[in-house]
């Protein structure tokens, strides 16, 4: 299975859809990273991935965007093939 990453806040109606897509698609081990937590990863994840808006989410290390950016994968029929990596 996908190895997932989500850089995150506790009060995001994205990180949660995120959250629940993957969950739909029997992913249930999702590492969050709390940039509401840790403000010190918010500005690593901007570095890393020159966004400033969670969530964002890497899959196997590949960076694939917010929540809009998967759900179009998944609409694309390209998401299934990424979390059975």
């Amino acid at each position: 299975m996908a190895r997932i990453v989500m850089y995150c806040t506790e009060v995001c109606p994205y990180c949660v859809r995120a959250e629940q897509l993957l969950q739909r698609k029997g992913i249930t081990d999702i590492e969050k990273i709390r940039v509401d937590l840790q403000p010190e990863m918010r500005d690593h994840m901007i570095q890393k991935t020159g966004r400033r808006t969670v969530p964002q989410i890497y899959i196997n290390d590949e960076h694939v965007g917010g929540f809009d950016d998967m759900a179009a994968l998944d609409r694309a029929g390209k998401l299934d093939a990424m979390l059975n990596k």
